[in-house]
């Protein structure tokens, strides 16, 4: 069985730094794009970033600047620095990775809340 497990997340000042991870573990033989994902309260969950097996990444508009997606394949695990951070990055944090070749696991969230 798979799993995603994330750490990481916690409370902040505004202009302040988190580092998110999350461990990929279980069958696994093959992991391509790995991302993260947020929901604020009461709002829909939306892509922050994603990085492909080959480490090539993307980022929300809101983000670029700030936040930095890393993976270390050797380890499943992939990674968000976030810099800068700001009061509207306050969010539940959930990674994702397409495993296998068979379908998108998710991680159980990691709450960010980044206060003035």
């Amino acid at each position: 069985q798979v799993q995603l497990v994330e750490s990481g997340g916690g409370w902040v000042q505004v202009g302040g730094s988190l580092r998110l991870s999350c461990a990929a573990s279980g069958s696994i033989f093959s992991i391509n794009d790995m991302g993260w994902h947020r929901q604020a309260a009461g709002k829909q969950r939306e892509l922050v970033a994603t990085i492909s097996s080959g480490g090539s990444t993307n980022y929300a508009d809101s983000v670029k600047g700030r936040f930095t997606i890393s993976r270390d394949n050797a380890k499943n695990t992939v990674y968000l620095q976030m810099n800068s951070l700001k009061p509207e990055d306050t969010a539940v944090y959930y990674c994702n990775a397409f495993i296998n070749w068979a379908r998108h696991y998710w991680g159980q969230g990691t709450q960010v809340t980044v206060s003035s």
